[in-house]
């Protein structure tokens, strides 16, 4: 353990409490999100929890143990988003699509129930290769760049860059035959509440199943191989007299490598708050359209103000980057997974790649960002707040992100990617 790491890591937390405060004064959400960001990044890398890696592991290595987790993560996230949702509808209030006709209350995280159609099966494609290339998905890719990846900082530049690019085509997609075949279906309408659940809960259940019997499968075949933790990250011995005040008790708290399912808790709290608090859902990738419109504009290069994506939005791109929610959340991810690795004394910035990955990197970051764009989310705003918030989407969305993610991976594996 690096020591000096510690004593870093400790006072970026207090330096961005002080920010924190500073931001709660122009606006409490500036706040609640950038700590919300902080958490998940921080969960996320003690976890080593990601969308990508559940298509990614069983499919190198057989390990199916963050696949089963992720169904674990749908099935509790599922209950909780229910509940809220049942409770907003027994009181008046209907689906964001609906309740904009009628003016009545919206059910919170209801404007996630997204149109289903050919242009999110192809964004879901694309978006998959792209996460295999790039080596993370949305939120891996900021937890990535967080904890030190070189290739996480080179994805990340491009994934804003095609997200802005697929801000830019929004206008002709949005008219053309890929959107306008489409069904925008908030499940309960049919199944009702409990109906939804059932079906839902069953549907995790089949694939956790199939992910099972495929680590079973490649256990008899003997090409099974389980993740190991690095030593550092494991439980140390108990001593015969154990004192609170020790190094067993901080290695406990903030060195020590978290469950999947430790990780699938703690943000599925998170997902929870940002329901209830803001009355949306979790997204991540249309805010990298706003960081590269920030970025390019500042350098002269375009102007977004005539672009219809940004027709709505423009006094957020207008406010800058610290005065946007969302951007403070997506900070706050990559911050909290700069964070854990300092606490735990072992950050080190990875750039074990070659020129020619780079390349690689920034197409896998410009097919994740454009792809995000026309499925209208990325692996948390079209898939997990898709599901959670039961729109049909988020079920079309995740055969697309599988089947793209699987020729990801072999494509990155023919060209012998480092991801």
């Amino acid at each position: 353990m690096k020591k000096k790491q510690v004593f870093i890591g400790f006072a970026l937390l207090i330096a961005l409490f002080i920010f924190g405060g500073i931001q709660y004064a122009k606006d409490y959400r500036l706040a609640l999100h950038l700590f919300i960001g902080l958490t998940i990044g921080y969960v996320m890398q003690r976890s080593r929890f990601g969308f990508a890696g559940a298509i990614r592991k069983p499919y190198l290595t057989g390990d199916s143990s963050l696949t089963k987790a992720l169904m674990f993560l749908f099935s509790i996230t599922l209950l909780a988003t229910a509940a809220i949702h049942y409770g907003a509808y027994v009181n008046g209030a209907d689906v964001f699509y609906r309740a904009v006709e009628s003016g009545a209350a919206v059910i919170p995280g209801s404007d996630y129930v997204e149109p289903a159609n050919i242009a999110t099966i192809i964004g879901g494609i694309l978006f998959g290769i792209g996460m295999m290339l790039g080596g993370g998905c949305a939120s891996g890719t900021l937890t990535d760049a967080g904890e030190g990846e070189g290739r996480g900082l080179i994805v990340l530049f491009f994934f804003s860059t095609g997200a802005l690019w697929g801000a830019h085509d929004m206008p002709w997609w949005t008219q053309s035959i890929f959107f306008k075949i489409k069904k925008q279906l908030y499940l309960p309408d049919v199944f009702g509440f409990m109906g939804t659940i059932i079906l839902s809960l069953l549907g995790y259940l089949a694939i956790y199943i199939i992910a099972k019997k495929y680590e079973d499968k490649r256990r008899k075949e003997n090409t099974l191989q389980l993740e190991e933790y690095a030593d550092w990250e494991k439980e140390l011995s108990e001593p015969t007299e154990y004192k609170f005040f020790s190094k067993e008790t901080y290695h406990k708290f903030f060195v020590k490598r978290w469950s999947y399912y430790t990780g699938a808790v703690l943000i599925m709290i998170m997902f929870v708050a940002i329901l209830v608090t803001t009355g949306t859902s979790w997204g991540v990738t249309a805010v990298f359209a706003h960081w590269a419109a920030w970025f390019y504009q500042a350098l002269g290069l375009i102007d977004v103000s005539s672009w219809g994506w940004f027709s709505g939005r423009m006094d957020a791109i207008n406010g800058g980057f610290f005065n946007h929610p969302g951007s403070m959340r997506n900070m706050g991810i990559l911050l909290g997974a700069l964070i854990a690795p300092l606490l735990a004394g072992h950050f080190s910035f990875k750039k074990n790649f070659r020129l020619k990955d780079i390349l690689f990197y920034a197409i896998g970051g410009l097919l994740m960002g454009y792809g995000a764009r026309i499925a209208l989310g990325c692996n948390v705003g079209a898939l997990y707040s898709g599901l959670s918030n039961m729109s049909l989407s988020g079920w079309v969305f995740m055969p697309s992100l599988t089947i793209g993610g699987i020729l990801g991976v072999k494509l990155a594996k023919k060209l012998k990617v480092k991801i």
